[in-house]
């Protein structure tokens, strides 16, 4: 027995396969804890996503109020710069009347001017009524228009401060995206790294424990671990020196038999020594064997001239009942001619696909080139050999008939 080299037996206290499992296993918990922390990590990756996503919409639905509130404003801001010009065209357009009304009335005589000036001043009290109430509405309006206007404005300010928040929080959920993906990225290069790891492991594992298996074939053993006990009378020295015992007697029979070989070969008479060996039978024994052998030769040559002669009453009937003779070619090919064939070299050729014959296929002869019209029919279409040979039957034996 060969003893181990010191390097794999220090190696395999060292690392025994029960260390090597408990640490696989703490690298599986740990890979697992890695594992369940990076779907956590992930989880609220996809919630700050969807946050992000929710603040990207909530911004662009506050810039499209901001943009409409916009609108509005100008709108109103052009309408009261409207209003405002046709304030201006009334003032000069009052001023202008009062102008012409007073020249027309420095015109008038002293007797004309009561009557006319009280309906004028009638008319112009309405006028100014008018242009009262005119202006008292112009004014509401410009006064709602300038609320309107101010209540966008807020409004938009108010947008703008959303918008602002908005951003910043955008801001910081991408930079805690950011934050997370890098350590989801730092876990899993953890994750590959440890993966690494217990492969090694796992092959080390292999190793150490296909070594320890070779050690253990070779008889090597733990002598801290193991003790060996020593039986007086051992089972394998028994076993051993009793081979040894028969291989001396096998020996010796052998040396006997060629003796034994030798002699018969000779021609010489068998000693008594080497008449016992291997159970050889005596001369009177052989005699007997020789005539049981003749006899079981001549059986079967009887047996062998009644087959011949059933065979040949079999082949008989075949042809008297079918009307084809059947002759063996080759390995599985097999010669048909019909008793109704007009030349002797008539005949049609069948092989078998296999031993068993279960499936036949015809050859091509010179007799077979000539009913095309048959094979065809029969062969090609029904796919029936017994068919065939029966309208080949058929149509030569009409053929003799019709002679």
């Amino acid at each position: 027995m060969h003893s181990p080299s010191p390097c794999p037996v220090l190696w395999a206290v060292l690392w025994t396969p029960d260390d090597l499992s408990r640490q696989i296993v703490a690298l599986q918990q740990r890979e697992l804890a890695l594992k369940e922390q990076n779907s956590t990590f992930m989880n609220s990756a996809r919630m700050l996503e969807k946050a992000r996503q929710q603040l990207q919409e909530e911004i662009l639905c506050v810039q499209s109020q901001l943009l409409d509130e916009k609108k509005k404003r100008e709108h109103q801001e052009a309408l009261v710069r409207r209003l405002q010009k046709r304030v201006v065209l009334l003032t000069k357009e009052r001023d202008g009347m009062r102008a012409i009304l007073e020249s027309y009335d420095s015109e008038l005589t002293p007797a004309e001017h009561s009557p006319q000036l009280s309906r004028r001043m009638r008319e112009a009290e309405d006028m100014v009524q008018k242009l009262h109430a005119h202006n008292a509405e112009l004014e509401a309006q410009l006064s709602q228009v300038l609320e309107e206007v101010g209540n966008h404005k807020q409004r938009a300010e108010m947008l703008e401060v959303e918008m602002k928040v908005l951003k910043s929080q955008q801001c910081t959920a991408e930079q805690s995206t950011v934050v997370t993906k890098e350590e989801v990225d730092t876990l899993r290069l953890k994750i590959e790294e440890l993966e690494a790891e217990r492969s090694k492991l796992a092959e080390e594992n292999r190793s150490l424990g296909m070594q320890l298996e070779k050690l253990t074939l070779q008889g090597d053993y733990d002598p801290s671990r193991t003790k060996v006990l020593h039986f007086s009378m051992n089972p394998m020295s028994l076993a051993k020196q009793q081979r040894k015992e028969e291989q001396q007697q096998l020996q010796e029979e052998c040396e006997r038999l060629r003796e034994l070989v030798r002699v018969l070969k000779g021609g010489g008479s068998i000693s008594g020594n080497l008449e016992g060996v291997g159970g050889f039978q005596s001369p009177q024994e052989v005699a007997e064997l020789k005539k049981q052998v003749e006899s079981a030769e001549l059986k079967n040559q009887r047996l062998k001239e009644v087959f011949q002669t059933k065979i040949q009453e079999f082949r008989k009937v075949c042809y008297t009942l079918t009307g084809y003779q059947i002759d063996i070619t080759t390995e599985n090919q097999y010669r048909l001619s019909s008793i109704y064939a007009e030349h002797q070299g008539d005949c049609l050729l069948f092989k078998a696909s296999s031993s068993s014959g279960g499936k036949m296929q015809l050859l091509e002869t010179e007799f077979s080139r000539t009913i095309r019209e048959l094979i065809e029919l029969h062969l090609l279409r029904q796919d029936s050999i017994p068919a065939f040979l029966s309208a080949l039957t058929l149509d030569l034996f009409s053929r003799q008939t019709m002679a």
